[in-house]
């Protein structure tokens, strides 16, 4: 009887285990090894990545910002072991490799350069690229098996783990790694409820899901769609109603312009901010990788006193190191538009604290132009202060804006960009160490983390700049149009009824389809997935829940407890088990994304590495890790 490890959800972040559990297995585990990867969809690809969606749809990343693989930046126990980025994988294949491709995947192919945005099918085929050389790299005592199948349940025989697997025997493991992704919910209490009272009156909803798995069909050519959501989700809801109905977009003396099929509906799109998010930067760092993290540093955080609050203690700091990245650009890589050289600015921005009258005063001093100055506000609420009298009025105050943003994050100008996005990542990664040491009292977790995680979203996480050109010439076309922060929407029995507090006094947009355009909030408790369902059941897994200091509820996260070193599984009783482990962004570590830009000393692949080493560790006849 070999000892085995089954690995639930073969997409990017199980991939990403298996290679960490083969770079470490030479270390920690000699003995034969049999590695079982259960995902109905495409092993390597995964749901979101497989082959079979819209040719249309693309990445929000730039070609030579992605890889799966380890490099000499990150910081990690297991051994380092190099891959091709996307973008170097890209420029490794041949004529001959791309001869059984379908010719437009070819063509793609040919046409990639470094700052491409490549297309979720040819993401597919450099994922499945690595999984195919991550299993050719194998130890010689590492078998891996692919399943293309559901795994619908888990129990415990005689010290093993038993996965249900959906039309083929149960497999008998000694470890599970949980590695599914975003998990399909049911929808929330007011979600159901409007859905009821939507279908009773013979209205259209679409709760919140994945776009490219939503029945689109159900939208009229011509009608009304109201939009709630202007994420990434509703980037795809856009590509799919129009450009995937027919309508093109045409280059011209103007400017970009749409060119409708007929087919297309119009839509009115809000949200509480009111924004789309920020386009993704389309330009290289000219100082090179600021020196992050210098301020929000574990070291400062964990001697700060208990419990902390986000916005109230570590938020001087964040903005500070966010900012620091940021004018390390700017004085490095554009001398000529600062009034002092860093040598003298750097010391003296140190010694002050992010909010301090002095701060503000030397930022004046040394950045003549104010749009050099990095504004949080702004870029939290880009369209605060916006006001109409009508839906019309307001198209071009917020076309103008969006332009502007457009063109600060493609001008090479306006690099400062980018070091701020850099920072940030570092940001990112201490603050979800934090969360997962439990340094935050709940109600800064209730109230502060969720505001964090859609700024974050906003600023980091935005559509290629393409994509904001092509919303720019449908709202121009009069196909888009937004309602501005502060979205609302009712229903009556007419249909349903949208507005927002920017146009407070204009008559209310009326349809009789509403779309929630973002993926459902995560939950335990309604969860789609038969294995998790069936461990909440039992008790053998649990829902974060926060509590403030009398034992009120809080807040329900939706999210898997785990362990914050390892990913081990917490049951309700808050006990860790010893072979179950999760990982994704469904667990109370969400680090961001599965695969990750190369030279950041990325968490997503430290963590990978944690939790693969943890793994390997809990398999009977594991050697030590200090052995």
């Amino acid at each position: 009887m070999s000892t085995a490890i089954a690995i639930v959800g073969a997409g990017p972040r199980g991939v990403g285990i298996l290679e960490r559990i083969s770079a470490s297995a030479p270390e920690l585990f000699g003995d034969a090894l049999d590695v079982h990867l259960v995902d109905p969809y495409p092993a390597g690809a995964g749901r979101i990545w497989r082959d079979a969606q819209s040719p249309l749809l693309a990445m929000n990343s730039m070609a030579a910002d992605v890889t799966m693989y380890t490099d000499d930046s990150v910081v990690c126990d297991g051994p380092i072991i190099p891959g091709p980025s996307f973008w170097e994988w890209a420029q490794g294949l041949s004529e001959a490799d791309l001869a059984d491709w379908p010719p437009e995947l070819a063509a793609e192919l040919r046409a990639v350069t470094a700052s491409t945005f490549p297309s979720r099918r040819l993401q597919s085929r450099y994922l499945a690229a690595v999984l195919r050389a991550v299993v050719a790299d194998l130890p010689g005592n590492i078998r891996v098996h692919v399943h293309a199948a559901r795994a619908t349940g888990l129990t415990e025989r005689a010290g093993r783990q038993v996965l249900a697997v959906e039309g083929e025997p149960a497999l008998t493991v000694d470890a599970v790694v949980l590695a599914s992704g975003h998990l399909d919910a049911t929808p929330a209490p007011d979600e159901q409820a409007l859905l009821d009272a939507a279908t009773a009156r013979g209205l259209r909803y679409l709760p919140p899901e994945q776009t490219t798995d939503s029945d689109l069909s159900v939208v009229e050519p011509g009608e009304t769609v109201i939009a709630r959501g202007l994420g990434l989700a509703f980037v795809d809801l856009m590509v799919l109603l129009f450009e995937g109905r027919g309508g093109r977009f045409e280059e011209g003396p103007g400017g970009l312009t749409y060119v409708p099929s007929g087919r297309e509906p119009r839509l009115v799109a809000g949200s509480p901010r009111g924004a789309p998010y920020h386009s993704k930067t389309h330009y290289q760092l000219r100082a090179g990788r600021p020196p992050v993290p210098r301020f929000l540093t574990p070291d400062v955080v964990d001697a700060l006193p208990r419990p902390l609050e986000l916005r109230r203690d570590l938020w001087p700091l964040m903005a500070k190191e966010i900012a620091f990245g940021w004018y390390h650009e700017l004085f490095l890589g554009h001398p000529e538009l600062v009034a002092l050289p860093w040598e003298e600015f750097e010391p003296r921005y140190a010694a002050l604290d992010w909010d301090s009258p002095e701060m503000t005063e030397l930022l004046a001093s040394a950045v003549p132009d104010p749009i050099d100055r990095l504004d949080f506000a702004a870029l939290d609420r880009p369209f605060d202060g916006l006001a109409a009298g009508s839906l019309e009025e307001l198209q071009p105050l917020v076309r103008a804006r969006i332009a502007e943003d457009l063109r600060q994050h493609t001008d090479e100008r306006h690099t400062p960009h980018l070091g701020a996005f850099t920072a940030m990542l570092a940001v990112y990664g201490e603050i979800t160490r934090v969360q997962g040491a439990g340094l935050l009292s709940a109600v800064s977790r209730a109230r502060d983390v969720p505001w964090w995680q859609s700024f974050f979203n906003s600023v980091a996480s935005g559509p290629p700049g393409f994509r904001v050109r092509q919303l720019l010439a449908l709202s121009e076309a009069g196909f888009v149009q937004f309602l501005g922060p502060g979205m609302w929407v009712d229903l009556d029995d007419d249909g349903f009824r949208a507005g927002s507090t920017t146009l407070a006094g204009a008559p209310p947009v009326r349809s009789t389809i509403l779309v929630d355009a973002r993926l459902p909030e995560p939950s335990v408790e309604r969860t789609a997935d038969p294995l998790l369902a069936g461990l909440r059941a039992t008790g053998e897994v649990s829902e974060e829940v926060l509590r403030d200091d009398s034992g009120a509820v809080l807040r329900h996260t939706g999210l898997v407890r785990v362990r914050p070193a390892d990913g081990a599984l917490i049951d309700a009783a808050g006990h860790a088990h010893a072979q179950r482990f999760a990982v994704g962004p469904h667990t109370t570590v969400k680090v961001a994304g599965a695969f990750t830009r190369p030279g950041m000393n990325a968490q997503s692949l430290r963590y990978n590495d944690a939790v693969a080493r943890a793994v390997l560790l809990s398999l009977p006849g594991a050697r030590s890790a200090a052995a």
